[in-house]
């Protein structure tokens, strides 16, 4: 059944290559402006999806997230940043890309295209109906991730999606679609631009939530950052003296004894 593939769409935008620098920068901020307001319209269904995941991952469930190219790149992203962020094991947020890890840095040519592949690539993790699966891609026709999907249902595991076209076939098949529609790329079909956008967008909120409410947050504190540099170790160190009401040497030799900024806090005797 066909559909209207607005991401391949001719940019409303033409002659390019005779713009100056400062009409392109221009042209593509604006194009930007306007994905948020697209997202927006998908917060309910965005809900929807975190409010059926949560009690899955509270009982030990994982969140997987599987796409190709731009999409895949991103899910991995996302799943990369929760556990210097939030203190969670790298094996609670996980990120496939059709194509495996040399995929991240260089395309592999036609692994998107296989109807296999993104299912034994979840087979891997022991994949089990406490896990939560959202497909990711732009165009919503991904073999890879329409195929993973419907299997992922034949398996009675949660599946969700985030794509930019409506009633596409990953949205048809996903359980809890979400379909973020930003209209023609600037550059037609160059959907690491404005589709990208939507979907780290989406990404970022369906994870900080999450671990929010996993209990990863305090206040509005990334209290189980991992303390990997510097920086962090800093930031760290502000916290505890901002909510303990510490000298700096006294949130130092906290973090020397517990490594940690909930832990310092817990330990914390007046």
């Amino acid at each position: 059944m066909s559909f209207d593939k607005i991401t391949e769409k001719s940019s409303n935008y033409n002659h390019l290559e005779n713009k100056t620098v400062k009409d392109l920068v221009s042209i593509i901020n604006k194009e930007d402006q306007s994905v948020a307001k697209s997202v927006s319209k998908n917060l309910e269904k965005i809900e929807k999806l975190i409010n059926k995941i949560e009690p899955r991952m509270h009982k030990g469930g994982r969140l997987f997230y599987i796409g190709a190219g731009t999409s895949g790149r991103l899910g991995i992203l996302d799943a990369s940043e929760c556990p210097p962020t939030f203190g969670v094991s790298d094996q609670i947020v996980i990120g496939l890309i059709a194509g495996g890890d040399k995929a991240i840095r260089k395309s592999q040519e036609f692994a998107e295209d296989s109807l296999e592949r993104g299912w034994e690539d979840l087979k891997k993790y022991e994949i089990n109906s406490n896990d939560s699966v959202i497909g990711i891609a732009a165009s919503g026709t991904t073999p890879y991730v329409v195929s993973t999907i419907k299997k992922c249902n034949e398996k009675e595991i949660l599946t969700g999606c985030i794509t930019c076209n409506s009633n596409s076939p990953l949205s048809k098949e996903a359980k809890f679609p979400i379909d973020v529609v930003v209209g023609p790329e600037v550059v037609t079909g160059s959907t690491r631009m404005k589709s990208g956008t939507a979907q780290k967008m989406i990404l970022n909120i369906i994870s900080t939530t999450l671990m929010i409410r996993l209990g990863r947050v305090k206040g509005n504190k990334m209290v189980d950052m991992q303390l990997a540099n510097n920086k962090l170790v800093d930031r760290a160190e502000k916290m505890l003296m901002n909510e303990l009401k510490i000298s700096l040497d006294e949130a130092k030799k906290l973090l020397q004894k517990h490594k940690s900024v909930r832990k310092s806090i817990e330990n914390f005797k007046t």
